[in-house]
């Protein structure tokens, strides 16, 4: 009898990964993603400040008291969320106040505003050593050029060298290397909005002139030589707040007084606590009163109509004014007295 049924033949497929295959894959990718989202969480909590943290535990206390404040989106791009007393189920919890609403301080907001000043002069030196570096022409004189950030403000001195001096000898007339130098400086200075101050140094070798000219006189022009240079670069001349002259009383080099380095301008570009320094003490007096009398200095203004001061002192032992006073000692005339003419013959 003949057997008809079908030979079958199992063959078995063996994965390389085991009887398990692919699964562990998924099983990792979730634990990854659950730490990932742990060391986030303690990210944020090391970042949050306290009142945010106490916003946050109180939502877990008591969800029902974030219902109305909170909002209704799962990333809240407003702030964090606000407590409802009103509606809470836990009356322990209290608002907090938000840190966005706190006020500042004066002096917290006057010691940011010189924190912003500050940052802005140090990226204009940087500016400004970027061109001298990338300009040719002034790389030449780059060991003549020194910037410092002072108390008053960034502090750009130009000083003469014994071969390269800034101006003639004895004279206010600028040399044209040097006028090169104030015009490539005027476009970057003008960029910020702070006034500067340009100063005049001589050594202190005499002045070798005829009449009252000295080395005052000289600094003085030098500097308003430098102010001209830097108005014809286009800098505003409404933003200079001072031009003036300090011949040789403030040294560079003082053990070294004829040394060439002390001939130099200095241009301070201001804070402005500085040019408030500078033109602040133009402006804080009082314009005097018109209803009142002028009078002469040092007098008392009489109202007409007022009633007399009965604790007043006799007419002759008032107080002299001090004009009377200074006709009476002639305190203010240098001229000697002139002898006594003799009698007429």
């Amino acid at each position: 009898m003949e057997n008809n049924q079908p030979i079958i033949i199992k063959r078995v497929k063996r994965i390389a990964g085991g009887h398990h295959g692919g699964a562990w894959k998924i099983a990792f990718a979730d634990f990854a993603t659950a730490m990932m989202a742990f060391f986030l969480v303690l990210w944020l909590l090391s970042t949050a400040t306290p009142e945010q943290k106490i916003a946050i535990a109180g939502y877990f206390k008591d969800p029902v008291g974030f219902s109305e404040s909170g909002t209704p989106y799962i990333i809240d791009l407003g702030g964090s969320p606000v407590l409802a007393p009103e509606n809470t189920l836990n009356p322990e919890v209290e608002s907090q106040p938000q840190p966005d609403k706190a006020t500042v301080d004066a002096n917290d907001a006057e010691g940011m505003a010189e924190e912003v000043e500050r940052e802005r002069l140090e990226l204009l030196l940087q500016e400004l050593q970027n061109k001298v570096e990338e300009n040719p022409e002034l790389q030449k004189f780059k060991d003549q050029i020194l910037f410092e950030i002072t108390p008053n403000g960034l502090r750009i001195q130009i000083m003469d060298a014994e071969n390269r001096p800034m101006f003639d000898s004895g004279s206010a007339r600028l040399k044209p290397y040097f006028e090169d130098i104030l015009l490539a400086m005027a476009d970057t200075i003008k960029a910020v909005p702070n006034k500067i101050s340009i100063s005049g140094h001589t050594d202190a070798k005499p002045f070798i002139g005829k009449g009252d000219f000295g080395n005052w006189e000289l600094s003085a022009n030098r500097a308003n030589a430098a102010r001209r240079a830097l108005v014809a670069g286009s800098y505003p001349d409404e933003q200079v707040a001072r031009v003036v002259g300090y011949a040789s009383s403030a040294l560079f080099d003082r053990k070294d007084p004829f040394n060439p380095v002390n001939r130099r301008i200095d241009i301070v570009v201001l804070t402005k606590k500085a040019q408030k320094a500078i033109e602040g003490s133009q402006t804080d007096d009082p314009a005097p009163d018109p209803a009142q009398g002028a009078g002469a200095p040092g007098e008392v203004p009489v109202t007409p109509g007022a009633p007399e001061d009965p604790n007043a002192l006799p007419a002759d032992q008032q107080p002299v004014p001090a004009h009377e006073v200074r006709e009476r000692l002639n305190l203010f005339d240098d001229l000697a007295p002139k002898p006594a003419e003799p009698p007429a013959q």
